[in-house]
């Protein structure tokens, strides 16, 4: 496996982002190793908060959020999934499935940080692959908030918007990063911030999982990872603690996503679900305060 690592001088002076950096290494199931990067902030004994980013951002899209939720006393827990941020690059998007993206986080954040009593936040693939590891491991997590994403088991068919996107990120020879998710929001992203999201890929050689995650996703009932979904939902359709969902309003993307929540998880019963106003598929751009006060209520609630 060919690993690229993204040079440190790609990520000096970004706007809102002072957090200091923590590594880890895990297997890249090839005999060799991969280093993960995750920020770690606030106080080391508050509940912990594990919020994972989608595609094809990193853990600059938290920056307005993470603040919010150590000023509320929690500890913020901010991987940046392989193929993203500074987290290594392998160049093959044959490098990339499901099943690793899970077995990476798995290891580098739920194994090595011994996530305990932990609430899970995910957007976009960051809850495709997040809810995995809360059914995979249901006693680490004492409750889920989740919004802009869903878990696929490929036996429905996808949006329109999502199959031109999956057909566009495999064919377009221009992927502009900061570009594509600036225009998933309604609030303007500035130069320094559409820069901020384009630092971790120097060229397109970096971009093999931005690339290739699109394609990851069950359409199908024979796709790799449907089974794994399947008995992923099993098991939260058993989850009776807190389940919350906060979609965006205005996502063509994920529209209706929360439906499945809301009808098969016990957990989600009762809870104050939301409808986020005027935000678009990356709401952390476009609703930061909202969506860190949906988490700490709902911590607060216990």
């Amino acid at each position: 496996m060919k690993v690229l690592r993204t040079p440190d001088e790609r990520f000096t002076d970004l706007p809102d982002y002072p957090f200091a950096p923590n590594y880890v290494d895990v297997s890249d199931q090839d005999g060799g190793s991969l280093r993960v990067h995750y920020l770690d902030e606030g106080p080391a004994d508050g509940p912990v908060v594990l919020v994972l980013h989608g595609e094809p951002s990193w853990s600059f899209l938290y920056r307005k959020m993470i603040p919010l939720l150590v000023d509320a006393g929690l500890r913020v827990i901010a991987p940046d999934l392989v193929g993203f941020g500074k987290s290594d690059k392998p160049t093959e998007q044959s490098d990339y499935t499901y099943a690793r993206h899970v077995a990476w986080m798995q290891e580098a954040i739920v194994d090595h940080l011994d996530l305990r009593d932990a609430t899970f936040f995910g957007q976009d693939w960051g809850g495709l692959v997040g809810l995995r590891l809360v059914a995979e491991n249901p006693e680490r997590f004492a409750r889920v908030v989740i919004g802009n994403t869903g878990l696929p088991t490929g036996e429905h068919a996808p949006s329109d918007a999502f199959l031109a996107w999956q057909k566009f990120s495999q064919t377009s020879p221009d992927f502009d990063i900061g570009f594509l998710i600036n225009g998933a929001t309604i609030t303007e992203l500035s130069d320094a911030e559409i820069a901020a999201y384009d630092a971790p890929f120097p060229d397109d050689t970096y971009m093999a999982g931005a690339r290739i995650f699109p394609s990851l996703v069950p359409t199908s009932p024979d796709d790799p990872a449907a089974s794994a979904n399947k008995a992923a939902w099993e098991v939260l359709m058993a989850w009776d603690k807190p389940l919350i969902c906060c979609f965006g309003d205005s996502d063509p993307i994920t529209a209706g996503g929360d439906k499945p929540f809301l009808k098969l998880v016990p957990g989600a019963q009762g809870q104050p679900h939301v409808t986020v106003a005027n935000a678009h598929h990356f709401f952390q751009e476009d609703v930061a305060p909202e969506l860190a006060q949906i988490i700490v209520d709902a911590v607060a609630r216990g």
